[in-house]
């Protein structure tokens, strides 16, 4: 069974930067594509990243604006999130997830499987 352990989130003030890393288990880390999500408050979860197996060119939610990257370490069976210049309206619980296909992650279809904890990002004004 899967399991996804996300870590790295905190407090931050508009402006600064977190770095988000989740490790992947559970599962081979090869060949897989892996994402990134979040979920605001009262809100539905929405895609925020993904990085297909073998690519060097990510996809990225347009509310990202160039501020987050995604990447990965195949060694680690790892995922990061690197987010520059927070704000406010990015205050969400984060999650990483890792299908064989990106385009599922992209569309979070309903079989891409279970969700660990989350990590919280709040971002203060």
């Amino acid at each position: 069974q899967v399991q996804l352990m996300e870590s790295g989130g905190g407090l931050a003030q508009a402006g600064g930067s977190l770095t988000l890393s989740c490790v992947v288990s559970g599962r081979t880390f090869s060949g897989v594509s892996v994402a990134w999500f979040r979920q605001l408050p009262g809100k539905e979860r929405e895609f925020v990243a993904a990085l297909r197996w073998g690519s060097y060119s990510p996809t990225y939610a347009d509310f990202v604006r160039g501020r987050f990257t995604i990447s990965r370490d195949n060694a680690k069976n790892t995922v990061y999130l690197q987010m520059n210049n927070l704000q406010p309206e990015d205050t969400a619980v984060y999650y990483c997830n890792a299908s064989p296909y990106a385009s599922d992650l992209i569309r979070l279809a309903p079989n891409i499987g279970g969700w660990g904890q989350g990590t919280q990002v709040i971002v203060s004004e």
